[in-house]
């Protein structure tokens, strides 16, 4: 390995606004999804130790999550396809054999309880051993969101880049490949601690990217013809991505970002009387001067903190509170983002956040959004959610009319008069 090469690779590529590492590394909800994902692999455990998960994908607690995985960005499309039923091929087989379904909730169990690289390698070892048909490092990608220090995620991008990268000849679908992959990963993070995340996103992102051809790797040290053409086509890579940074700026300027609508709730919120809550991860965000967070609550009611979801809940975009402390109105604002991950948070509220919960749910996202929504929410999965009632508000309502509802407004009669029930 060209060790100057690599760091001009490295450099180079983070500075790339469409590189991985600018569209879903740095992305403001990729830590929020992590969150919404362990809750929701919580709840596949728990399924199968109650014997109440099923015999099916579609539909499954599990299709939720990995559906949610496959949402965040370009790096996990395709995360789904290992856990599709395949019924000529009846894999994975974790669906119609009861003992392998078994195995695969211990696997998740333990992955989740574990504390170090040593219980989660054994883990895989033990799944391993087992041959279960369809089930192989593709489960990596769940193993990242309960240890993105430890465990990289996998794909046939990311062994293709990380192969061009270090010359090695990894193969996808096999275990001991993927360990031996996560070695070299480590190694590579810990040459390069001063560019590199310990969190292993990071240089997955970046072999990925690799191994999509919008960065090539370096060549073999001791070709110098080929290292200068190697460095015309990274400067000539770093130029098409400025020109369509500078494009993409311009397409962005007059849309509203995830944390002016934010801002908008929290307005209207407060001038409704009610107390305000912005999600923790977002209360230091520069707003107008000042910061999102400021005149809002600076922790959640007491009762939060003796619940298990307390940590989900908290990252809630917006909450309303009324003088008592009870929950009035929780808005989840899906700009972009994945709808899944912020229905499951508004799950974990529903889930004991507060005894006899009676507070309106709103789902606010653009305008043409809403189709995905109420498709998301007549999964089985957010049964409980959508029984709640949960309500649409557009953009485009919450423009028009949050000053007039600011002004004339009472309670929330006004904020349900612009939206609409989902389901």
């Amino acid at each position: 390995m060209d060790a100057d090469a690599i760091r001009s690779l490295i450099l180079r590529w983070r500075e790339d606004p469409g590189s991985t590492y600018r569209t879903w590394f740095l992305w403001e909800e990729r830590l929020k999804n992590f969150r919404s994902i362990r809750t929701g692999l919580q709840k596949v455990m728990q399924e199968i130790e109650d014997g109440d998960f099923g015999t099916t994908y579609k539909g499954s607690s599990l299709e939720v999550v990995v559906g949610s995985i496959a949402e965040q960005r370009q790096m996990f499309k395709g995360a789904d396809h290992a856990f599709l039923w395949k019924p000529k091929l009846r894999i994975p087989d974790i669906y119609e054999n009861p003992e392998n379904q078994k195995a695969f909730g211990s696997f998740l169990r333990t992955c989740a309880c574990a504390n170090g690289e040593k219980a989660l390698i054994d883990a895989i070892r033990h799944l391993d051993a087992r041959r279960i048909k369809g089930l192989g490092p593709a489960v990596a990608n769940l193993m990242y969101f309960l240890h993105p220090t430890l465990m990289p995620p996998f794909n046939t991008a990311i062994v293709k880049g990380y192969n061009a990268l270090m010359g090695s000849s990894a193969k996808l679908g096999k275990w001991e490949d993927y360990l031996a992959m996560r070695e070299g990963m480590i190694r590579l993070t810990e040459n390069f601690r001063d560019l590199l995340s310990n969190d292993l996103g990071a240089v997955a992102g970046l072999a990925f990217d690799v191994g999509t051809d919008r960065w090539a790797a370096p060549p073999r040290e001791g070709d110098a013809s080929a290292r200068e053409e190697w460095e015309r086509d990274l400067a000539r890579v770093r130029q098409e991505s400025a020109s369509a940074r500078k494009a993409r700026e311009k397409e962005l300027a007059g849309d509203r970002t995830h944390t002016q609508i934010q801002a908008w709730l929290r307005d209207l919120g407060r001038s409704l009387g009610f107390s305000v809550w912005v999600a923790a991860n977002d209360r230091g965000r520069a707003w107008n001067g000042g910061l999102l967070g400021e005149g809002c609550l600076d922790c959640l009611p007491a009762a939060f903190d003796q619940k298990d979801s307390a940590a989900t809940v908290r990252l809630i975009d917006v909450l309303w509170f009324d003088r008592d402390g009870n929950t009035t109105a929780a808005f989840e604002v899906e700009h972009t983002t994945s709808i899944e991950s912020g229905i499951m948070r508004m799950l974990d509220l529903v889930n004991g956040a507060q005894p006899e919960l009676s507070c309106e749910l709103f789902i606010v996202a653009p305008d043409d959004r809403e189709e995905d929504v109420r498709k998301q929410l007549q999964r089985p999965a957010f049964r409980q959610v959508s029984a709640m009632g949960v309500r649409y508000l557009p953009y485009s309502e919450l423009d028009k009319n949050r000053e007039a509802m600011a002004r004339f407004g009472e309670g929330l009669k006004a904020i349900q008069a612009v939206s609409r029930l989902l389901v």
